[in-house]
């Protein structure tokens, strides 16, 4: 049921009912549609929703550009002078006259499917721009869809972290290097799990030749638990390396991938359970 929710959530049905999918995707859809109702649901409901907003949205062109180009265009195909003229000619002293009513006929029917045909491009035109501002509204919707699941994601993942009884969960004091510096951890010895809470991180962003290291003292020797980059938007719960046992947790900065022991005049935060 998962596999089926993710599979909806990934835009695919969208691309499928727009038509801006690959034959493969096509195909692959389809046979999803075939084998699970709930996919062939989704897609039956994506299309109505998107026939309802189309048929909501569509613009007619107005009356006062209508009467312009048809009047435009009887105007000049009813000037008779655009026309080759044709005199009286006389032939064994019968005079012959033009079929006047015979061209004019054609002349205004030719005007008139001229005009229709106009007027069919330009209402033509203006639904292309009402699809592809649809199109683009799909597409920006989509990604908010995918953004929000992400968001919510990360905020589940925090939630059980904070939820769950094993977990310890410290906050990190800046050092006089630092004093304004801080970072929360959470260590669930009997998971042997370290989590930080990218959120919480109260250091300078580093530039690209450093990397923030966490280290765990083990009976007083510096443990490597990874490196991590500080950046104006992180929010989530970071995975360090395993640890069972730790008698302080402290962060230095080093030269990007980490160094084999700390830098000490580097050290950013540090704390014991």
């Amino acid at each position: 049921m998962e596999d089926i929710k993710a599979y909806i959530e990934s835009g695919i049905l969208e691309l499928y009912i727009l038509g801006d999918v690959t034959h493969e995707e096509r195909l692959q859809v389809e046979a999803m549609a075939a084998k699970y109702p709930a996919i062939r649901a989704e897609l039956d409901e994506i299309e109505r929703s998107m026939e309802l907003f189309a048929k909501n949205n569509a613009v007619e062109p107005s009356e006062n550009l209508r009467e312009r180009v048809l009047n435009s265009v009887l105007t000049n195909l009813g000037d008779d002078s655009i026309f080759a003229s044709k005199t009286e000619e006389t032939k064994d002293n019968v005079i012959v006259l033009p079929a006047t009513k015979t061209n004019s006929f054609y002349k205004y029917a030719f005007a008139a499917c001229l005009a229709l045909l106009l007027a069919s491009g330009i209402a033509l035109m203006s639904l292309y721009n009402r699809l592809q501002q649809s199109n683009n509204q799909l597409a920006a919707l989509q990604l908010d869809k995918q953004n929000f699941a992400h968001t919510v994601r990360l905020m589940d993942g925090q939630l059980q972290v904070f939820r769950d009884a094993s977990y310890k969960i410290m906050k990190l004091q800046g050092t006089p290097h630092a004093p304004g510096a801080e970072l929360t951890v959470a260590w669930s010895p009997a998971e042997k799990k370290v989590m930080i809470d990218m959120g919480s991180v109260k250091m300078p962003v580093n530039d690209s030749a450093h990397q923030y290291q966490l280290w765990a003292l083990v009976a007083g020797k510096p443990v490597d638990l990874g490196v991590f980059d500080k950046t104006a938007d992180s929010t989530d719960m970071k995975e360090m390396k395993s640890i069972a046992s730790a008698d302080n947790f402290a962060v230095t900065l080093e030269p990007r991938g980490g160094s084999i022991s700390p830098t000490m005049d580097q050290m950013m935060v540090i704390g014991k359970f």
